[in-house]
């Protein structure tokens, strides 16, 4: 927000809470002001940041993020990636899942068995990208998965990220994490498909 804005926001919110004081009472005041809160909490709430993710990659070694909602199995996929990570000249490869939490264990703060499951998940894409030649570490991230790529090139600038999914566009979550992430990253962002939606 720039900041000549903020004396008007703050007008806005004050001015009728002292208008309603005035003129009608207290009460309606009182009403008014708690309105006004309520409005501003929700308004709070409901923002995300959507500035762009990532900074410059200044170290001289080529990075690429694999970020896989599915295990990375696909022979086709695989070879994509290794294809990518070969023409980069990249030198250092993490996979990164996000542990998909369900909604009753999201509510009971248990995850654990989300976070077996994205570690089952990278287990399969590592060995299959070491099968394809491609050294890789793995990472267990946000459920999120925009959040999840925003905080791991926090800590490992890449050049390029990958996705990798099987939904494809029939995947609304896989679609629009997609979208997301090509309008955002500062990156070189590439989706890949694979299973039975690469086909």
């Amino acid at each position: 927000m720039t900041p000549w804005k903020i004396p008007l926001v703050v007008a806005a919110i004050a001015v009728p809470i002292a208008v309603s004081f005035v003129t009608v009472g207290p009460a309606l005041g009182m009403a008014a002001g708690a309105l006004a809160a309520v409005a501003i909490v929700a308004v709070a709430a409901n923002q995300q940041p959507r500035g762009t993710i990532g900074g410059e990659d200044g170290a001289d070694v080529r990075r690429v993020l694999v970020v896989v909602g599915d295990p990375l199995e696909d022979t086709a996929a695989v070879e994509e990636v290794a294809a990518v990570v070969r023409t980069n000249g990249a030198s250092e490869v993490m996979v990164l899942a996000p542990a998909r939490i369900g909604f009753l264990d999201r509510w009971a703060s248990d995850v654990e068995a989300a976070r077996r499951d994205a570690q089952r998940r990278l287990v399969i894409s590592v060995a299959s990208l070491a099968a394809a030649g491609v050294e890789a570490e793995a990472r267990v991230g946000d459920e999120d998965v925009v959040q999840a790529v925003e905080d791991q090139l926090g800590s490992f600038p890449a050049a390029e990220v990958i996705l990798v999914s099987a939904g494809g566009e029939e995947d609304p979550a896989a679609a629009a994490a997609a979208r997301e992430l090509r309008s955002r990253l500062r990156a070189k962002f590439r989706w890949i498909l694979s299973g039975p939606a690469a086909h």
